[in-house]
C-alpha cells in the first residue's frame, strides 16, 4: 500500500488534505480562544478615578477593557431631557433610574453622555436635574440594547445610548455613566440623595473569566473535521490499492485459463451454492481462441 502512497497524484493529494486539515486546526483554535472572555481589568485600576475625556473617546466602541472604570466629569446636564429606565433594582424592590444627558466640557463637537443620577420607586416626574457646571465621578459601563418600548412617555425599558441619541438629538458617548459623588459650585453637594433620589450603587466587575460552552462544541467540530480530512485521504489510498490488488488477481486468473468471477465467488463462498460445485466452477478453465481452435 506504500507504493500505491508514493504516487504523484497521492502526494499532492495528501498535501491538499494536510492543508484543508491546518484551515480546519486553526478554525478550532479560534473558536477555543473566543469560548473564554476577557478578565476585567484589575480593581486597584478600575477603583482610582480617571478624567472620561482622556480614557475614552465619543467615537470609539467601548470595550471590555475600558469598561468599568471610576471617571471624572465636568459639565452640565442639558434641560428638559430626563427619562426614566423601568425595572431597576436597588436594595431588593423594583423602581426606574433616572437618567439626564450631560455634555462634557472638552468633549468634541459638545458630545454628552447619559448619566444615571439615581433610583425613584414610581414613574412619578423625577425631581429636576441640578444646573450649572457641575463635577461628577461615575463608573463607566457599556450601553445596553434597544427594546420594545412597554412604558409611555419618558419611561423606557432599556439605557440604549443609540435609542437615546434620537430621543434626545445630541451626539453621545457609546456609554453611559452612573453618577457617584456630584459637586456644584463651592463644592455643593449635587448627588442623588441631594436632590431626592436614592443613590445607584454598581460594583466592580467579578474578576472570573465567563466559558462559552458553544465555543468550544465548536472547536471540537473542527478538530474532527481535520481528522476526517486525513481519513478520507486514507480511504481513497486503500480504494485505489485495493484495485490495484483486485486486477492482478484478475490477470492471474485469466492467465491460468479460469473464471475470475467464479474465482471471487469461491473465495467468498457464495450462499445456498454447493462446496461442490463451487469447487467445479473455479477449475473450469475459459474458453479460449485457442481452445475453440483445437475442438
Amino acid at each position: 500500500m506504500l507504493k500505491t502512497a508514493l504516487k504523484p497524484r497521492w502526494i499532492l493529494s495528501l498535501l491538499g488534505a494536510l492543508v484543508v486539515a491546518t484551515g480546519f486546526v486553526l478554525l478550532s483554535q479560534w473558536q477555543f480562544n473566543r469560548s473564554a472572555t476577557d478578565a476585567p481589568p484589575p480593581v486597584t485600576t478600575t477603583e482610582n478615578p480617571v478624567a472620561l475625556t482622556s480614557h475614552f473617546k465619543p467615537t470609539e466602541v467601548l470595550m471590555a477593557k475600558m469598561a468599568d472604570q471610576m471617571v471624572e466629569a465636568t459639565g452640565h446636564f442639558l434641560p428638559g431631557k430626563q427619562i426614566l429606565i423601568s425595572n431597576r433594582l436597588e436594595g431588593g424592590e423594583k423602581g426606574y433610574w433616572v437618567v439626564a444627558p450631560f455634555e462634557v466640557d472638552g468633549a468634541p463637537d459638545n458630545n454628552t453622555i447619559p448619566v444615571v443620577r439615581g433610583w425613584q420607586p414610581d414613574e412619578s416626574d423625577p425631581a429636576p436635574a441640578p444646573t450649572g457646571t457641575l463635577q461628577l465621578t461615575g463608573r463607566l459601563l457599556p450601553t445596553e440594547a434597544p427594546k420594545t418600548r412597554t412604558g409611555d412617555g419618558i419611561v423606557f425599558d432599556s439605557l440604549s445610548v443609540a435609542e437615546l441619541i434620537n430621543i434626545w438629538d445630541v451626539p453621545s458617548y457609546s456609554g453611559f455613566l452612573v453618577a457617584g459623588p456630584v459637586t456644584g459650585e463651592n463644592q455643593m453637594d449635587r448627588s442623588a440623595e441631594a436632590t431626592g433620589l436614592i443613590q445607584v450603587d454598581v460594583g466592580p466587575q467579578p474578576q472570573e473569566r465567563q466559558i462559552n460552552w458553544l465555543n468550544i462544541f465548536y472547536g471540537i467540530e473542527w478538530v474532527v473535521f481535520a481528522g476526517f480530512a486525513v481519513f478520507l485521504w486514507y480511504r481513497l489510498v486503500s480504494d485505489d490499492y485495493r484495485r490495484q490488488q483486485e486486477d492482478i488477481a484478475d490477470a492471474a486468473a485469466i492467465a491460468a485459463g479460469l473464471d475470475p468471477v467464479a474465482v471471487y465467488q469461491n473465495m467468498a463462498g457464495a450462499p445456498g451454492a454447493d462446496p461442490a460445485q463451487r469447487t467445479q466452477s473455479t477449475s473450469t478453465p475459459i474458453e479460449t481462441k485457442d481452445t475453440k481452435d483445437q475442438k
